[in-house]
């Protein structure tokens, strides 16, 4: 029985060297498709958290069981094919192969997260709330989370720069002149070391509303560490850059503003991640005491309430939004400071 190739079986007008080029291609990719054993077993467990929360009975009504099945199946498929395929797909593929051991180690989580809540009841309601309860927040709830959302990034936003700018010019006027540095360092260490939060009652009884005070809180545990780290870095400038500028004819205003500060925005960016954290604490327990709207103010009225899953809920949403208010730091740190890229990651 006569065999043929590729070419032989080409119809009319294909160009037959292109069509075994493309052969080639077609099986050189195939040959990069490989399953990992982290990516299978991701999507294992993925797959498993899908199935328990699907094909076993709930202990009580949960509205979006469904759902959280069809996304974990979602998930589940969307690992393997990723993690088969990372040679292919790029940074992506390369990305979730290497989160695979996480994305294994969350989907054994929710597993047992699932089981415990929901089937089991293992774990007493309403403090322990099941996934899909979680999810039910995100989709019936939406609105007032999102208010809630708003307001906090606005309130956080207005005192985090405040803070930080006073804090850098503090930091800066400290470091480069010491009649600054004689007067403001004494109030910078006794003000400083207390925490923000126990200025609330003087900040509430002083600022006209509760809005006001609470930026006032933010902006004080902001602009701590920033002048710390600001005039630490600017006082550490070797004298031998100066002189340099100096025997080029610089003026005092070049040495600060084109030696002093560029030298230290490595320590300046160090206050701004640590004021960053404190910022945010801050703003919790402003917004749960005074102010009456912010994620703050929203576990407040969940924990009222009892609905600890609108509280489960804001939590994680608190978490994402620092966790990316951070990483939005660092990638303005690694654009300024490229000769420091890498050094210190998130």
């Amino acid at each position: 029985m006569p065999t043929y190739s590729a070419s032989d079986i080409a119809p009319t007008g294909v160009d037959r060297e292109s069509l075994v080029v493309a052969g080639d291609g077609g099986l050189a990719i195939a040959g990069k498709l490989r399953p990992t054993l982290s990516g299978v077993g991701a999507g294992a467990t993925w797959l498993a958290f899908g199935w328990s929360s699907l094909h076993w009975p709930d202990i009580g009504d949960w509205a979006r069981t469904d759902a959280v099945a069809y996304v974990a199946f979602g998930v589940a498929a969307l690992i393997v094919v990723t993690t088969t395929a990372h040679a292919v797909l790029g940074r992506f593929g390369q990305g979730m192969q290497q989160r695979a051991p996480w994305l294994l180690a969350l989907g054994v989580f929710l597993t047992v997260w699932e089981l415990a809540t929901a089937k089991f009841g293992w774990l007493p309601l309403p403090f322990f709330p099941p996934p899909q309860s979680i999810v039910e927040v995100y989709t019936d709830d939406l609105p007032k989370l999102l208010d809630s959302v708003v307001a906090s990034v606005k309130l956080q936003l207005g005192g985090y720069f405040i803070g930080a700018a006073v804090g850098f010019l503090t930091g800066v006027s400290i470091g480069w002149s010491r009649l600054a540095g004689y007067w403001v360092h004494p109030i910078l260490r006794f003000i400083g070391p207390l925490p923000a939060t126990a200025w609330l009652p003087i900040a509430f009884f002083t600022f006209p509303s509760s809005w006001s005070a609470s930026t006032f809180l933010i902006a004080l545990a902001t602009g701590f560490p920033v002048t710390v780290l600001t005039w630490s870095g600017v006082a550490s400038v070797s004298s031998a850059y100066y002189d340099v500028a100096r025997t080029l004819g610089a003026r005092p205003s070049f040495l600060v503003t084109k030696v002093a500060i560029p030298a230290a925005l490595p320590h300046v960016f160090v206050g701004l991640f640590m004021g960053l954290g404190a910022s945010f604490a801050v703003l919790v327990v402003a917004e749960m005491i005074g102010v009456k709207a912010g994620l703050g103010w929203y576990l407040q009225w969940a924990q009222g309430w009892a609905s600890y899953n609108n509280m489960y809920a804001a939590l994680i949403v608190m978490s994402l939004l620092c966790s990316g208010a951070i990483t939005l730091l660092f990638r303005v740190r690694d654009r300024l400071l490229v000769w420091q890229k890498g050094v210190v990651k998130w």
